[in-house]
């Protein structure tokens, strides 16, 4: 905490040229709390896998699908993860992108960026962020079985379309002017509100 304080003075020390409204707006990102709030539409080569628990459960079409989308070398995985942020300050505050890293059974699955700017609303305002995932699973665990690869791709979520094996970290970044300053570290997120490390 005392070098997130202190990285934060240096950046508004370094940038007194704008106005303090515009600073506090930006600066606020680093006191929002974030979670994954759902994970929506999970398909695996294209097949909607929301409510299937295990391979027997695959009708013959679907089974095809898989089959020929192993077979080709490509069987992405692709889901949304909807982020939430949550600002308990009394000003909004604005976040110009964010890295993130995406773990599932503690496997390393994907990172990116999302270039997208949010302000979150003050006064515990939240907004949604929509992330959209694909991997494809035969490049990410390469020599396991076919049924170990479609058995990988179910029950992401549980009923209610929280994430249970899902782990995402994230970087926020403001952009002070045109400079760009990153959180010193990546938030590990949880699934309510200041579960996040």
């Amino acid at each position: 905490m005392k070098t997130l304080k202190i990285w934060i003075f240096i950046a508004f020390a370094a940038l007194t040229i704008y106005s303090c409204k515009t600073l506090m707006t930006y600066a606020n990102i680093f006191k929002c709390d974030f979670r994954m709030e759902s994970l929506k539409n999970p398909a695996l080569a294209g097949v909607d896998v929301k409510t299937i628990k295990n391979v027997s459960d695959l009708s013959l079409v679907q089974v095809g699908r898989l089959t020929t989308a192993y077979a080709s070398g490509n069987l992405p995985l692709s889901f949304v993860l909807n982020l939430e942020s949550k600002n308990p300050n009394t000003s909004p505050a604005t976040m110009a992108k964010f890295d993130w890293i995406l773990k599932i059974d503690d496997i390393q699955m994907a990172t990116g960026t999302n270039n997208a700017q949010y302000t979150i609303p003050a006064n515990n305002g939240t907004v949604m962020i929509p992330l959209t995932i694909s991997v494809n699973l035969l490049e990410v665990l390469k020599g396991e079985s076919k049924n170990t690869l479609l058995n990988f791709g179910l029950n992401l979520a549980d009923a209610g379309g929280k994430p249970t094996r899902v782990n995402l970290q994230v970087k926020p970044t403001i952009n002070l002017g045109s400079i760009p300053i990153s959180y010193p570290g990546y938030i590990t997120l949880g699934t309510e509100f200041g579960s996040a490390n």
